[in-house]
């Protein structure tokens, strides 16, 4: 199997505009990569690809294709909750970003990777799901919904992963929110993913009790380098 070089770099806590700032500039990086070498096919440079993990500060998110109406607060109640607001150029609806949340930014050339971008989302998904059950946690897609979920087909079908990602010149942007010892209590404030009938959830309420998110992170990252081929460098 080919290996695709790769950077990993974990955040930890970072400002959500701090990080989609991170994550622009490091995109450029990649398309100018690719622009260049379109240009001089006699001198070609390498595609380094990125995998960010990161946290963030009490935010929502509204994708492009987002109803407004989702948020279900004021601006002032926002603040109240110490919580802020982006309207962001990834696709899918609103979301919320949190402490004890594994936020994960891949930044990859799918071209180089020979995949489409619905492939490249399941992929994704393939890689939380293997993570899920490391910790004896059944977790699945959702036909006609991007993202992990438990317990599909019935009543209590609730999301625990969410996904949504943004592709220009075939370079991946934004990426997934798996929840791990989120404060779920912020989802009340919102339509998660535009659902009204669905809940969420967190490997915290799943198991119980708290999880090690370093460890999450470890399962999590060895997951990713497995299904996409990454060389760690």
């Amino acid at each position: 199997m080919t290996s695709f070089d790769t950077i990993f770099e974990d955040l930890g806590l970072i400002d959500y505009k701090k990080a989609w700032d991170y994550q622009e500039d490091n995109f450029q990086q990649i398309v100018d990569v690719k622009l260049f070498n379109r240009e001089h096919p006699d001198d070609q440079k390498p595609v380094i690809h990125r995998l960010i993990f990161c946290e963030h500060p009490h935010v929502y998110t509204l994708g492009r294709s987002g109803e407004a109406g989702n948020l279900l607060i004021t601006d002032e109640f926002l603040k109240k909750i110490d919580a802020s607001f982006y309207k962001i150029n990834r696709g899918g609806d609103i979301t919320y970003h949190g402490p004890g949340q594994i936020v994960g930014y891949p930044i990859f050339d799918l071209e180089q990777l020979k995949l489409g971008v619905k492939e490249y989302i399941h992929l994704l998904e393939e890689a939380i799901i293997l993570t899920l059950s490391a910790f004896d946690i059944k977790s699945e897609r959702l036909d006609g919904a991007t993202g992990v979920w438990l317990d599909t087909g019935t009543p209590h079908a609730r999301k625990i992963c969410a996904i949504g990602v943004r592709a220009s010149r075939f370079v991946s942007m934004h990426g997934f929110a798996l929840n791990v010892n989120t404060n779920l209590d912020y989802f009340n404030y919102i339509n998660p993913c535009g659902f009204v009938d669905k809940g969420v959830t967190s490997f915290r309420k799943e198991k119980g009790e708290a999880m090690d998110l370093s460890q999450v992170k470890r399962v999590l990252k060895n997951n990713l380098q497995t299904v996409f081929g990454l060389n760690f460098v």
